[in-house]
C-alpha cells in the first residue's frame, strides 16, 4: 500500500493531512525560514541551506529571500538559475526547472490542486501535477505557473502571465490565461 507521500508525488489524490507529510512541510518551513532571515553576506550558510532544502540543484545557483515551498525535496534547478524576492513554489508534484532560467519577483509555481468534486475538497483531499520549465527560460515578475504545465525552452512569460497550459519553445507569452503573443528567434 502506498503512503499518503508516495501518492502526493504521484499525483494521485492524497490526504495532506497526513503526519508523515505535515513533519516534511514543516521542516521545509524552518529551512525557508532560515534562509530567508540569514544575511546575503553569509552565502555560504544561505548556500548550504538552499541545497538542504531543495531537492536537487546546480552549483551556481541564487534566491533572494523571501522564498516559500511546501516541501523543497521536489524542487529540482539547473544550473544558473536565479529566483528574485517573494517567490513561492507549492511542490507536492515534480517542479523541474532547467539551466540558464531567471524568476522574477513574486513569481508562483504551484503543482497542488483540488477535486472538482466539493465532496473531495471538503475532506481536504488533493493530487499534484508536474511543472516543467526548460532551458532559458524568464518568467517575469508576479507571473503564475499553474499545475501540469510545461513550458519549452527559450520562452519568456511576461510578467502578471498566468500560465494555465503548456508553451513551445521560442515563445514569449502573456495575459490571463497567458497566450503566444510573439516568437523568438
Amino acid at each position: 500500500m502506498k503512503s499518503e507521500k508516495e501518492k502526493m508525488i504521484t499525483g494521485e489524490q492524497y490526504n495532506p493531512n497526513d503526519n508523515e507529510l505535515q513533519k516534511d512541510r514543516r521542516r521545509a518551513r524552518f529551512l525557508a525560514r532560515s534562509f530567508n532571515i540569514i544575511c546575503e553576506s553569509d552565502e555560504e550558510i544561505r548556500m548550504s541551506l538552499l541545497k538542504e532544502l531543495l531537492g536537487s540543484t546546480g552549483e551556481s545557483v541564487h534566491v533572494e529571500s523571501t522564498f516559500h515551498c511546501d516541501y523543497g525535496y521536489n524542487i529540482h534547478v539547473g544550473e544558473n538559475f536565479y529566483a528574485s524576492f517573494d517567490c513561492t513554489i507549492l511542490d507536492g508534484g515534480r517542479v523541474t526547472i532547467g539551466t540558464n532560467c531567471i524568476m522574477s519577483s513574486g513569481v508562483h509555481i504551484y503543482t497542488n490542486t483540488q477535486s472538482l468534486k466539493v465532496e473531495e475538497r471538503i475532506m481536504g483531499i488533493e493530487y499534484t501535477k508536474p511543472v516543467t520549465i526548460g532551458n532559458n527560460v524568464w518568467i517575469g515578475g508576479r507571473a503564475v505557473i499553474n499545475p501540469g504545465v510545461t513550458i519549452g525552452d527559450n520562452v519568456v512569460v511576461a510578467t502578471g502571465a498566468v500560465v494555465v497550459k503548456d508553451v513551445p519553445d521560442n515563445v514569449m507569452v502573456g495575459g490571463n490565461p497567458a497566450q503566444v503573443i510573439k516568437l523568438i528567434k
